[in-house]
């Protein structure tokens, strides 16, 4: 029987109070993240009130763009720079300077002005406040793999999944509450968090791997930060309208701008591939199960980032106001009806993290990937006006499949590659969440706004001259981008009361403009073209998720942890 020392137990026993301090705190660090991740989007139309904006005018689409999206694409394009900063000068210190920076910016944003230059601050803020996102994001997950053993990581990854998909719901529910009382407290309600998640960073954490000390790679920095700012700005600007083009896919700026990023891009692998000391060592694709988690993580992000989305449109702007919601208060209701998304999320996501470690991560991957498949086709089958319960159902399932496949997953890559490289490997998998989300709701909007285009146009101006509106207004009014359709829906206004001039709608009978202007005439109108976009966009995710179950299944079986683990 080994004797073990008094030092060899008072070290086992710092070590072990240590991973909890670290779980607790990067799981608030998720908390307070994805909290503020979602809770704008309930709450734009009360921000832009605020500040004096109207969103729905063409000449704003981009700062509604980059306000809901900015904070997804400086995430995707810094973590994978800021990972190997961790790997180099220390996890804690990267994550530490994450919160900080985190906190600092909600300040600055409970603090924006009115008026003019309002909406630059907001996306400018947003943006500084995605940098602290992405420090913290990079290297959350390499600091609980160093924390745990490899036979207790997927309870620890677990958790902080819960926290992550928590917040979200938590977000959408604080948004529309704290909306309505004043628009300036959806971004004061980070503050407490961020102040006592800083403080208690800098008090308790601390590294267990040593830094590998390096040089800084200059040029994969840049040339990947820049590539992939393109490629992603390219996918925002693509869903905008161009001249009378629905979209902006064939405009010359967002083709440049897709060009040059994927020229970059391809410049940086080839580059990287013979750098001495690179930014992201590509030799980490050479471990299966690293190569084989890292795409499927990025197919699912693709599969399911833009659902929350789809979802919220296809209850905001079809089904609440069909059951008598009025279109103002759709949004705080839209986050209750997609409860049971959240809780399958959570159920499935706690669970599948010590089942992981005791039986595999291969297996819970997979199978959550077709778990998720068969409940986008049962989605795409149901019609615009669906039974909520089948509905509910429906989604919670959709949460079990991708709970059953996030901490696995996250399993799977992070065990796969040697201590010293977690902070890359960490940086890598949080690019394919972030950058799959965004070309997500890039591919999901895209295919929405063809659907409608198709034969929105024509019903709304036969319906609009049906009820007593002149030919040349109904025409104007059906010829506007079905985008502005869709964020009046998304943003919670009645698109119709948006949409047609004040002047016009005052010149109808009373009825006629009730009818037009009441909760069912713009459902009603957005329900078949809408259900085909569905379809098309169910369709394409569930063929995403059922190469990423194949993709999961490949990556190996039951793997040990790489052998510079540092773990008994």
């Amino acid at each position: 029987m080994d004797h073990v020392t008094p030092e060899q137990t008072a070290v086992a026993a710092g070590a072990d109070r240590h991973k909890w301090m670290v779980l607790s705190n990067t799981t608030l660090g998720m908390l307070a993240a994805f909290i503020n991740a979602s809770i704008i989007l309930i709450s734009l139309p009360a921000v832009f009130r605020g500040i004096g904006l109207q969103p729905l005018d063409p000449a704003n689409t981009d700062i509604l763009l980059w306000t809901i999206m900015g904070y997804m694409v400086v995430t995707s394009v810094l973590v994978v720079t800021f990972g190997r900063l961790g790997d180099m000068f220390g996890r804690a210190r990267i994550y530490n300077l994450g919160f900080l920076v985190f906190t600092l910016s909600s300040i600055a944003l409970s603090l924006m002005p009115t008026g003019p230059g309002a909406a630059l601050y907001l996306v400018v803020m947003r943006i500084v406040q995605g940098v602290g996102g992405a420090l913290m994001t990079a290297t959350s997950t390499a600091l609980l793999t160093d924390a745990f053993p490899p036979q207790e990581r997927g309870l620890a990854l677990g958790i902080n999944t819960m926290a992550a998909i928590g917040g979200q719901f938590i977000g959408l529910l604080l948004g529309g509450l704290l909306a309505d009382i004043s628009w300036r407290l959806v971004f004061w309600i980070s503050v407490p968090l961020g102040i006592v998640g800083t403080i208690w960073s800098y008090v308790s954490l601390r590294d267990r791997q040593l830094p590998q000390p390096g040089h800084i790679d200059w040029f994969g920095n840049v040339s990947f930060a820049v590539g992939l700012v393109l490629v992603l700005t390219a996918i925002t600007d693509g869903i905008q309208p161009y001249g009378h083009a629905v979209t902006a896919w064939g405009s010359p700026k967002v083709l440049a701008e897709l060009a040059t990023g994927l020229v970059i891009l391809t410049a940086f692998v080839a580059v990287e591939r013979r750098v001495a000391r690179p930014m992201f060592d590509l030799a980490l694709f050479r471990i299966r199960a690293f190569a084989m988690g890292t795409v499927a993580s990025l197919l699912s992000s693709i599969a399911r980032g833009g659902l929350q989305f789809m979802l919220i449109i296809w209850l905001q702007g079809v089904w609440l106001p069909l059951h008598g919601y009025s279109f103002e208060e759709t949004p705080l209701w839209a986050g209750i009806f997609m409860l049971p998304l959240t809780a399958g999320f959570l159920i499935a996501g706690f669970l599948s993290g010590p089942l992981s470690d005791r039986y595999g991560p291969r297996g819970f991957a997979a199978g959550g990937m077709v778990l998720g498949a068969a409940s986008f086709v049962a989605l795409a089958l149901l019609p615009a006006d669906f039974p909520y319960g089948l509905f509910a159902a429906l989604i919670f399932l959709n949460g079990i499949g991708s709970g059953l496949f996030v901490t696995p997953n996250t399993t799977q890559i992070m065990n796969a590659v040697p201590a010293r490289e977690r902070g890359q490997a960490s940086g890598v998998r949080a690019t394919t969440l972030n950058a799959g989300q965004v070309l997500s709701i890039g591919i999901f909007f895209t295919l929405m706004i063809f659907g409608l285009a198709w034969t929105l146009p024509g019903v709304m101006e036969t319906r609009l001259v049906a009820q007593g509106m002149p030919l040349d207004i109904a025409r104007q009014v059906a010829s506007a981008p079905p985008v502005a359709s869709l964020f009046a829906a998304f943003l919670g206004y009645n698109p119709m009361g948006e949409l047609i001039p004040p002047a016009a709608l005052a010149a109808l009978p009373p009825a006629n403009a009730a009818i037009i202007t009441g909760k069912h005439f713009f459902p009603e109108l957005l329900s078949i073209p809408f259900m085909s976009g569905i379809s098309i966009a169910f369709g394409f995710s569930t063929l995403l998720f059922l190469v990423a179950a194949a993709t999961s299944w490949l990556g190996g079986g039951r793997q040990a942890a790489a052998k510079s683990d540092g773990h008994p």
